[in-house]
């Protein structure tokens, strides 16, 4: 209803009055004397977001996108509800792959994949069909380094048995990009530790399989999730396994007995060049293990929505009690980040792109 001097034809009141009526009726309804509109409920509102990790069901990646699952809804405006939903192979490329070519981009699907899966893109491989800095990156729970295991029983007691074995000690990964592949390869690139890689199983738990059974005696994975769950933690603990070296700069204090690839690249005297090398290559751990991105071109305002409902949740108490629960850290990276370190690591020159292909071809 719209309010004027014409309108109001009341018997008695002289203009002054009318005035102070029409001040009157202003104050009360600012908006223009228009009733006020309702409000647009929340895009979330109502909606699902599924979340698409590249690893089979009950591994560490799986488990722990479950766990930040169960509480991150409630972080967005809305409430949505959150399912997960799993796209293995290819050591996460194909979960990469969807998220970034089939998903709508409309905030309502994210992806959990390898981190490692840049170096595909930056070696040309046709199986890569992504952008890396094209995602739009929400966040990751941690960053971590790696470490390479080795069954007790096998004859590699030591790093020099391994450099100095006629035959290499099998290590089972899944793939060119994912760290059980390519950490091993480094340790050869660097300090001549030698591996006869197996590959194309699907997941975490096929790999357990052909450790416990003799087929593999190695893998590498990262520090958090050796520490996160069954059966590393009895493996671990009952001697089945030892940990032979990591890679971050300063050792893990979960592990602070095992050398870094560092210092062990000091005691070898590896060249400058490959060390610096080695520090674009270890990049990735800036992704942490479990980085969380969504599709490109999703409104600005939505992705904002994402970053912060992340943020929240890893503040949130629930979540926190269930990480500590599982012997996680949480040491989260921003989106912000991880969009800047996306475009770093991409920005490489011809000299180092052509030392990662032949590392990875090896």
């Amino acid at each position: 209803m719209k309010y004027s001097f014409k309108s109001l034809k009341v018997q008695g009141f002289n203009r002054i009055s009318l005035g102070f009526l029409f001040l009157t009726l202003k104050l009360l309804n600012p908006l223009n004397f228009e009733p006020a509109a309702a409000q647009t409920p929340p895009f979330y509102q109502g909606k699902t977001i599924r979340i698409i990790v590249g690893n089979l069901a009950g591994d560490t990646h799986d488990l722990f996108a479950r766990a930040y699952s169960r509480s991150m809804g409630k972080h967005f405006p809305g409430n949505p509800a959150i399912i997960v939903q799993n796209m293995p192979g290819a050591g996460g490329m194909i979960a990469a792959n969807h998220v970034y070519n089939v998903a709508k981009p409309d905030g309502l699907t994210l992806g959990s994949p390898s981190p490692a899966l840049y170096y595909a893109q930056l070696i040309g491989s046709k199986e890569a069909k992504f952008n890396w800095p094209k995602f739009n990156f929400i966040g990751s729970p941690e960053r971590n380094g790696h470490l390479l295991f080795m069954r007790s029983d096998s004859p590699y007691k030591t790093l020099d048995d391994v450099r100095k074995a006629k035959e290499p000690p099998r290590c089972a990964a899944t793939g060119v990009g994912t760290s059980g592949h390519d950490v091993p390869k480094l340790f050869d690139e660097m300090i001549g530790l030698k591996f006869n890689l197996i590959t194309g199983y699907p997941g975490g738990a096929e790999m357990d399989l052909a450790i416990e059974r003799g087929e593999a005696q190695c893998r590498a994975i990262t520090v958090a999730a050796f520490f996160a769950r069954e059966p590393f933690l009895t493996w671990y603990k009952t001697g089945f396994v030892r940990i032979l070296l990591q890679t971050s700069r300063q050792r893990n204090p979960k592990i602070p007995d095992v050398p870094t690839l560092f210092e062990l690249m000091e005691q070898y005297k590896t060249p400058e060049i490959k060390r610096r090398q080695t520090l674009v290559y270890l990049g990735v751990g800036g992704f942490g293990a479990w980085p969380i991105l969504a599709t490109p071109g999703i409104p600005a305002e939505r992705v904002t929505i994402l970053r912060e409902g992340f943020t929240k949740t890893m503040k949130d108490a629930d979540f926190l009690a269930e990480a500590k629960r599982a012997g996680w850290e949480i040491r989260p990276t921003s989106g912000e980040d991880l969009q800047a370190l996306a475009k770093e690591v991409i920005e490489q020159p011809p000299e180092v792109i052509e030392w990662l292909k032949q590392l990875l071809a090896k």
